[in-house]
């Protein structure tokens, strides 16, 4: 795999700049990694964990680098693009992993300098899990990479795009490009709206005074355990995700209310038929994802089988 980059520098040592770091190294597409995250013990722990050269300034991590990575929560971004601005080379390409893009093209390039190119992205990968420690340089293989270039389209810019679409080709993406708000609607409907619902799921069995917590963990169907996974996730990265694409996710929640509000009348009035269509067109919709590769069509989602 032939080298993208002569040197990248990530803002945000969590699991997605971690295992970015580690997919660079590992399948060679940049020849040094320069690390820093807000957080000392984070920057302990990447030390420890021999991910790239660690900094204690956001400013000196960017600087000589041809690319850099803003790593760090959504609400965190413009913050971290101004603290690193004065640092940054001429001509280096500055990308984000935010799961909103509007919000963070709004917050980034206002605190960036002219000379340098802003590729806005949002890679389809992770886990319920976060930190370095959960990282690993495989999270990124046949994952959607999503590019949301600025309307600006110069030919630097454009060559640009190509080398980062290159980079994350690299780290085993597909990517795909579409423009930020058109992103930000297909994410709510795909990620954000689903991350809502079991939030608000696992909280209700909590908070039900006719079922005790204990029976609640004791007695989790595979439905239930699948829900609290995903609200395992990091709660300060998804408060920054609801916050910064309210419009869109607001959108969705009151479409999703009312078909919710219709499924209710149909349970209780008996409306077999209504509920079997339903039924019937979400599984159909999850062939379709199995078939896509975005998922496993083994049993018990794959939790059956070896682990390599």
């Amino acid at each position: 795999m032939p080298m993208i980059f002569d040197r990248i520098a990530i803002l945000g040592v969590g699991l997605i700049g971690a295992s970015i770091a580690r997919a660079a190294r590992e399948y060679g597409a940049v020849g040094a990694i320069a690390l820093y995250d807000a957080s000392p013990d984070v920057r302990e722990r990447a030390r420890a964990l021999g991910l790239g050269e660690v900094f204690d300034d956001a400013e000196r991590a960017v600087a000589q680098a041809d690319l850099v990575v803003l790593a760090v929560p959504v609400g965190a971004m413009g913050a971290a693009a101004a603290a690193s601005a004065r640092g940054l080379k001429i001509g280096a390409i500055v990308t984000d992993v935010g799961s909103v893009k509007q919000a963070v093209v709004d917050a980034v390039a206002a605190a960036l300098p002219t000379s340098v190119y802003f590729v806005p992205g949002h890679p389809l990968a992770g886990t319920e899990h976060s930190g370095p420690d959960a990282s690993f340089a495989t999270l990124f293989q046949n994952r959607w990479q999503i590019l949301t270039p600025l309307p600006e389209q110069t030919d630097a810019y454009a060559a640009a795009v190509d080398r980062l679409e290159a980079f994350w080709r690299a780290l085993g993406a597909n990517v795909e490009r579409m423009d930020a708000e058109r992103h930000d609607v297909v994410l709510a409907v795909t990620s954000h709206l689903p991350h809502l619902i079991a939030f608000n799921i696992v909280a209700m069995a909590e908070d039900l005074e006719s079922v005790t917590e204990s029976e609640v963990v004791k007695y989790s169907a595979s439905g239930f355990r699948d829900f609290t996974r995903i609200a395992a996730s990091d709660p300060t990265m998804w408060r920054d995700v609801f916050l910064n694409n309210r419009d869109a996710v607001l959108e969705v929640l009151g479409r999703f209310s009312e078909d919710l509000a219709a499924l209710q009348r149909a349970i209780r009035w008996g409306e077999g038929d209504t509920l079997y269509d339903l039924f019937d067109r979400a599984r159909r919709l999850r062939r379709e994802v199995i078939e896509a590769g975005q998922d496993t069509p083994a049993p018990n989602w794959g939790r059956d089988e070896p682990q390599s």
